[in-house]
């Protein structure tokens, strides 16, 4: 179910009382919080759970959640078997 449109975006507060022109990124615990437009080209570090994953956001971005862009599963690598001689 989404969220009700009377209510609007859902925006962690502390976003808003960071400056966002600083050159280092911004780390970013609340995954369920709506990406604005005065987000667009700056930096973020966002938790996966168990490491910080780095994504720049861009304008195909907004709207949708950072959760979306830092994936929290880790996907199987299987080993290639060597052929023996």
């Amino acid at each position: 179910m989404s969220r009700s449109l009377s209510k609007g975006p859902f925006v962690h507060p502390s976003l808003f009382k960071k400056n966002l022109n600083l050159k280092q990124p911004l780390k970013i615990w609340c995954r369920n919080s709506f990406i604005m437009p005065e987000f667009v080209d700056s930096v973020f570090n966002i938790h996966n759970g168990k490491s910080f994953i780095q994504i720049k956001v861009i304008e195909d971005m907004v709207g949708h959640k950072f959760g979306e862009f830092a994936s929290t599963r880790k996907k199987n690598i299987f080993k290639k078997k060597l052929k023996k001689k």
